[in-house]
């Protein structure tokens, strides 16, 4: 149950900084915000791992917390131009 409540509160302080940071208006609510957050870390995560070819997941780490802002910005910038 705690970790569900973190993936919450770390989702949504993700897509509120995404938000922040992309320029313009983003009108969606609270669990909209913590699903881009959480989007975000997943397309991060999905990335790194691609790229260093390690496991999926090992660790919370300051890149890996920016690396999850912009993943979600690229949500944001892929919702917003092309649906």
């Amino acid at each position: 149950m705690l970790n569900i409540i973190s993936i919450i509160v770390t989702g949504f302080v993700v897509g509120v900084l995404a938000r922040f940071v992309y320029p313009g208006a983003i009108d969606m609510g609270f669990w909209k915000t913590v699903l881009l957050g959480v989007g975000g870390a997943l397309v991060a995560g999905v990335i790194a791992s691609w790229r260093s070819g390690s496991s999926f997941g090992e660790g919370v780490n300051r890149a890996g917390c920016l690396a999850s802002v912009l993943g979600a910005i690229v949500l944001i910038f892929v919702g917003r131009n092309f649906f």
